[in-house]
């Protein structure tokens, strides 16, 4: 049975949570048996929705053993011995510090996207992890979701030849609902360019390798909260184009909504409304049959296993996931030179 401390009880925080109770509840060895969050409200079992449906009722807070404080769970925990998994779901400037102090206190660690706010601290991270010999992985969930799975095939197989061209997009609400409305405040989380584009970035460099530069263009909407909107072409030597946009600015009734759209030399994927079709250009498209599972659970049982089998982090090793920081940097970098193309 593997114990997990959990630490950040904010949207993802309670969608990791709904996670491991109902992986409990399915017989999977994992339990969650303590939780972390300076927020009073929170530790009773008031959570905050966010921009995409979780699910999952208000758990039974009375099952955890719960803490106000980071430092002192870190503590408390690692001398009772019992947790071995501490799961970061905390404010992205807060997870270079977290991870590192769990490291050393001999955990393994899952830590929320985006890796953390810079290269250095992302460095920092995986050298800490290598040095204790502990397990550590970012969780950037569309490396396990089912369409981007399928996808990710298609290309490594060459199912369908050379990929000539690709567009991601995710846009939404703003986010306002986070705690002391730190997702706001750029300093904090980096904006919509390193807190929901990121996403796309790591996509991109999951598929595709690094680019050699990037060219973005990128606008401040809400004052303090760096860039709301962007949109990013990534320069490779053979020519593909491959754009990735984002904007959490689309308020009212807009909601959610994320796709891509992949061309090959000999057919094309599409994932829109959440269908994955299928299009080759000799014979008719279909819809590829995809596991139900979402990919955050997917992305949690993955890295749980690899924790009970003692079996290495291939699937998103954090040397890799930092390597989509270092390409969020140029583009910021971009963005403030107007578009101008910056070396990765």
């Amino acid at each position: 049975m593997i114990s997990v401390g959990l630490i950040g009880m904010g949207f993802m925080g309670k969608a990791h949570i709904d996670i491991y109770n109902r992986l409990n509840s399915e017989g999977f060895p994992v339990k969650l048996v303590a939780l972390c969050d300076i927020d009073p409200e929170k530790l009773k079992g008031n959570f905050k929705r966010g921009n995409i449906d979780i699910g999952g009722e208000k758990p039974d807070m009375s099952r955890y053993r719960l803490y106000d404080d980071p430092d002192k769970m870190l503590d408390t925990e690692s001398r009772a011995g019992e947790i071995t998994v501490i799961d970061i779901t905390l404010p992205t400037y807060l997870h270079s510090q977290f991870t590192i102090k769990a490291l050393l206190k001999g955990f393994n660690v899952l830590c929320e996207k985006p890796m953390a706010l810079n290269t250095k601290e992302c460095l920092s991270m995986s050298e800490t992890a290598a040095k204790t010999g502990k397990k550590l992985m970012i969780a950037q969930c569309l490396r396990f979701q089912p369409a981007y799975e399928y996808l990710k095939a298609c290309v490594t197989e060459g199912r369908y030849g050379k990929v000539n061209g690709a567009y991601f997009y995710r846009g939404g609400s703003t986010p306002v609902w986070s705690h002391l409305n730190w997702l706001l405040k750029s300093e904090l989380s980096g904006g919509a360019l390193l807190d929901q584009h990121i996403h796309d970035v790591d996509t991109i460099n999951w598929l595709f390798g690094l680019p050699e530069k990037v060219s973005s263009v990128a606008k401040n909407v809400i004052p303090g909260s760096g860039y709301d909107i962007v949109s990013t072409n990534y320069i490779y030597a053979d020519g593909r184009v491959i754009n990735a946009q984002d904007d959490w600015t689309l308020n009212g009734g807009y909601g959610f909504r994320p796709l891509f759209r992949v061309g090959f030399e000999k057919g094309n994927i599409v994932w829109e409304n959440n269908v994955l079709t299928d299009n080759p250009n000799e014979g008719k498209s279909f819809i590829p049959e995809l596991p139900k599972e979402s990919g955050y659970i997917r992305e949690i049982r993955y890295f749980l296993n690899a924790v009970s089998n003692n079996s290495p982090v291939t699937e998103a090793p954090p040397e890799n996931t930092a390597l989509a920081i270092r390409i969020a940097e140029a583009e910021k970098l971009s963005a403030d030179k107007k578009g101008e193309p910056v070396s990765v």
